[in-house]
């Protein structure tokens, strides 16, 4: 590998879309190392990115790199925070968990969720106050908690847990101040999952098949496979996953979807406008700003030519989705948010067999947000135009510390 330039470091994300534009104007995979000391090659090509997602020459099981990874301190087995079955899987043992999850995992009982998901929405708002024209920091009061009450609906977290949960969250996407690390996080959260599937098991009514059952984690207790079914850790590292990614990529992308409108007012003129432009609009926006930077990490398990360079077996690779979203070969202007575009070709929720499966629960809930913020506010703006943005310091995540608007009601 050549010499590796610098990734994540506060210049590189207080320039990201300009370091991944001066990247994009060379072919090829870019060797790169973050602050921990982890070397690998980044992708930033929108087209070798859908390439490389789908070529099984990449494996995404992180123990084919135990040793480089190791010696970075990221963990690859059990309830360690790096390894989560479904995500860091190959066929067969991915076909199988995917073709589980995606039994119970149905259109049908995402689509069951509008309703509360715009409840919730305008609970939570409620909750900001509206006596009149006010600052509110949309991260704290909607973007943040929303995604783990949706979370808490589709499993079926007892009302009296869901506190709990959100505590949780809080946790895993903080710095705790009891000093525990993300692993230790990660394994208190599997205990408190592992406790919740205790209870909810013997409750299961096995004669209902999966897309029957009441919720999410009875239909996954109840799913079967010919003879297979999930084990009990291959289950809770599935809510884990839920939580984890779900939690925070659905968070980053409420936040950046917003914040792109408050800063293009002409954009926001046009949906409000236009409401009927929203869910072609919410391609165009997760282009724009994906909440999942990156992706996360695969090994070449031979050697690999990608647009002429050669990626030795063994060696790490990940995706720069935000990169590819941003291509100009596969997006005119790409640094320019345009909600009326008739195709915003984008990566954020991946490609391949591993292509997100909770990507139509995402898209409902900024689908939602963005309804229920033009319907109920008469203007939306940032609290101070002059502001930097904050970003959270995370390297494969995109999303803001703080969203502070100024919200003025409609008159009803």
């Amino acid at each position: 590998m050549n010499a590796s330039s610098p990734i994540d470091t506060p210049a590189f994300f207080a320039d990201q879309h300009g370091q991944y534009a001066r990247w994009l104007t060379t072919p090829g995979p870019r060797p790169v190392r973050n602050p921990q000391g982890l070397d690998y090659w980044l992708v930033t090509r929108h087209a070798e990115a859908r390439a490389v997602l789908v070529d099984p020459r990449f494996s995404k099981d992180p123990r084919h790199a135990r040793r480089a990874l190791s010696a970075a301190g990221y963990g690859v087995t059990g309830t360690d925070s790096f390894f989560l079955p479904l995500v860091n899987s190959d066929p067969p043992d991915h076909t199988r968990l995917r073709r589980l999850v995606s039994g119970a995992f149905t259109p049908r009982r995402v689509t069951g969720l509008r309703p509360r998901v715009e409840a919730l929405t305008h609970e939570l708002l409620d909750a900001a106050g509206e006596e009149g024209a006010a600052d509110v920091d949309l991260m704290a009061v909607l973007a943040f908690p929303l995604p783990v009450l949706v979370i808490s609906e589709l499993i079926g977290v007892p009302h009296g847990s869901r506190a709990a949960l959100l505590g949780w969250a809080t946790r895993m996407l903080t710095v705790s101040g009891s000093g525990d690390g993300p692993a230790e996080r990660t394994r208190r959260l599997h205990r408190w999952f592992g406790t919740l599937v205790a209870a909810k098991r013997p409750r299961v009514r096995a004669d209902l098949p999966p897309d029957q059952q009441p919720d999410l984690l009875s239909a996954l207790l109840a799913a079967r496979d010919t003879e297979n079914r999930l084990d009990d850790e291959e289950l809770v590292s599935l809510l884990v996953l839920l939580l984890v990614a779900g939690h925070e990529t659905t968070t980053g992308m409420i936040g950046n979807a917003v914040d792109a409108l408050l800063r293009h007012p002409d954009q926001l003129a046009l949906l409000r406008a236009t409401p009927e432009r929203i869910p072609a609009a919410v391609d165009e926006l997760l282009r724009y700003e994906a909440s999942l930077s990156r992706t996360t990490l695969r090994v070449a398990l031979e050697d690999v030519e990608v647009a002429g360079t050669v990626v030795p077996a063994g060696s790490i690779v990940s995706v720069a989705l935000a990169a590819a979203n941003r291509d100009p070969a596969s997006c005119p202007e790409p640094g320019r948010l345009d909600v009326t575009r008739e195709r915003s070709p984008h990566l954020s929720f991946g490609h391949g067999i591993h292509f997100c499966l909770g990507a139509p629960l995402a898209r409902l809930q900024l689908e939602t947000v963005l309804r229920v913020l033009l319907d109920r506010y008469a203007e939306l703006t940032l609290a101070d135009p002059g502001a930097p943005q904050r970003w959270r310091p995370v390297g494969d995540m995109r999303g803001l510390l703080t969203l502070p608007a100024r919200l003025v009601p409609a008159t009803r």
